[in-house]
């Protein structure tokens, strides 16, 4: 019974020492960091088959260089395209969203940015209404 008890004490004390760990990186003020012009954009009332084409500035505000491990879109007519090389400190970048008019409606799509900033993970927004 002392041995369990040990073992449990063990074991606790290293999940507790990585939750640690694992939460410094991203509370450190040193790392790369992400800031975008805009996360929402609005096309508005639009065409039936218009350009559904929209970009999303960011600049690297940190001071390690940036990398975008994946972005992905809430559905298959929202295609986006991002820099795969590094984003060095103080420079910027684009991610580019193409948004597929051809059906009619509410347009209310999500393009998730994952990378290695201290917000490792943003939202991105577009929005509008296609009509015939």
């Amino acid at each position: 019974m002392k041995k369990i008890i040990i073992f449990s004490a063990i074991i606790s004390m290293y999940f507790c020492s990585c939750a640690q760990t694992a939460g410094t990186d991203k509370n450190n003020a040193n790392g790369p960091k992400i800031e975008f012009v805009k996360t929402i954009h609005d096309y508005g009332t639009i065409k039936k088959a218009s350009d559904g084409g929209c970009e999303f500035a960011f600049k690297n505000t940190g001071n390690e260089p940036l990398i975008l491990s994946n972005v992905t879109s809430s559905c298959g007519c929202t295609i986006p395209t991002w820099p795969k090389d590094p984003i060095l400190p103080g420079q910027s970048g684009t991610i580019k969203v193409m948004y597929d008019t051809k059906k009619i409606g509410t347009i209310s799509k999500t393009v998730k940015v994952m990378s290695n900033a201290i917000t490792d993970a943003v939202d991105l927004q577009i929005k509008g209404n296609v009509i015939e």
